[in-house]
């Protein structure tokens, strides 16, 4: 009887303690300060009346350059940055092995130079005895055959040595023309391979924009038309021209490509920023977007979310499903929808549940 009395005893001193934890903790919560948040309202793309598409800036001339031939890299004389001129050196690659070649071929070039001057005083001097009868058709005919073949083995020779010139080019790398390095794949002491980009260069200046156009517009996208271009990272709106319309969407997935050459301008643009193109042409299709900023997405893993607010001012992390991004906006395929109310940015860490103060 002691027993049993004992066991009832500690069960219930357990459920109190249990109880007073339980109410402590969400005292804890509900006495937490609340969180300052700035919110913002889901935006809808593509409300305007006219075709609008994302596109990314390039520079008009560019280049990756790469090599034919294999070898170690044994300098590389500019940094990404660097402004060069036409002709101007930029990577050495180890070539001992064509200057043996060429020092053979110069050797035959020689040999073949010795022989055909030979064989062309010997057909000089039968010349002159045929014409004096001292010599047969054939001793002529022969002699001219000799010349005729020292002259082409001559020919021969010269021509590998064009062709190991030729591989020399491959060997010092230079500009191809006057730009700015933007990119550099390879150091020095590497293996360069043929066809492996070793450095990028982008001539500056004039600038385009690759767009891609759906299928149900690209049919009143005509070329020299003029469009205007928002460059959203630095809040200007250009004017370019359309310069190139593709007739196939065989390799890109449905969409065609149009390329805008920018006009000249003094705005701080850079190869690589995202741009919006406006075409003056009415669409025929309303399809609105949910668009979101880039910087208010939550990412765990391969889940992408987004705190939202709830009836009682509390954060609720809602995940969504994206997808194409628009320079600092992404497209919300799922999760989120129109007139909604998504927090941007806190003074705090959020977490589900957490009071929040929207300033």
């Amino acid at each position: 009887m002691k027993k049993t009395l004992y066991t009832i005893v500690t069960f219930s001193i357990a459920l109190v303690m249990t109880s007073c934890g339980s109410d402590t903790k969400k005292s804890a919560t509900d006495n937490a300060p609340a969180i300052t948040v700035t919110t913002n309202k889901v935006s809808l793309g593509n409300t305007n009346p006219f075709l609008s598409v994302s596109g990314k800036i390039q520079a008009a001339n560019s280049a990756d350059l790469s090599t034919r031939m294999m070898g170690f890299v044994n300098k590389i004389h500019v940094n990404i940055g660097d402004h060069v001129n036409k002709g101007q050196l930029l990577i050495s690659i180890n070539n001992s092995d064509l200057q043996a070649k060429q020092a053979q071929v110069n050797a035959g070039i020689t040999e073949a130079t010795i022989a055909f001057k030979n064989a062309e005083k010997d057909y000089q001097r039968y010349q002159n005895l045929f014409a004096s009868a001292s010599a047969s058709q054939k001793e002529i005919d022969d002699m001219r055959a000799n010349f005729e073949m020292s002259k082409a083995r001559l020919e021969s020779a010269n021509q590998l040595k064009n062709e190991i010139n030729a591989q020399f080019a491959y060997s010092n790398i230079t500009a191809p023309f006057s730009g700015r390095i933007t990119g550099k794949n390879i150091e020095t002491g590497d293996m360069a391979h043929p066809g492996m980009p070793l450095m990028s260069i982008e001539a500056p200046g004039q600038f385009e924009v690759i767009a891609m156009v759906p299928e149900t517009e690209i049919s009143k996208i005509i070329k020299n038309t003029e469009v205007d271009v928002l460059v959203k990272s630095i809040d200007q709106s250009l004017k370019g021209k359309v310069h190139e319309v593709s007739v196939s969407a065989k390799n890109t997935g449905g969409q065609y490509l149009v390329k805008i050459v920018l006009d000249k301008t003094d705005a701080n643009i850079l190869s690589g920023m995202f741009a919006s193109i406006q075409f003056p042409v009415e669409k025929q299709t309303t399809t609105d977007m949910v668009l979101v900023p880039t910087e208010a997405i939550i990412t765990n893993g391969q889940l992408s979310g987004i705190y939202t607010i709830s009836q009682n001012n509390t954060a609720i992390l809602r995940w969504l499903r994206l997808g194409r991004t628009y320079g600092n906006e992404v497209e919300v395929l799922s999760g989120l929808s129109a007139d909604e109310v998504y927090i941007v940015s806190a003074n705090g860490k959020l977490f589900n549940g957490a009071k929040i103060n929207i300033q």
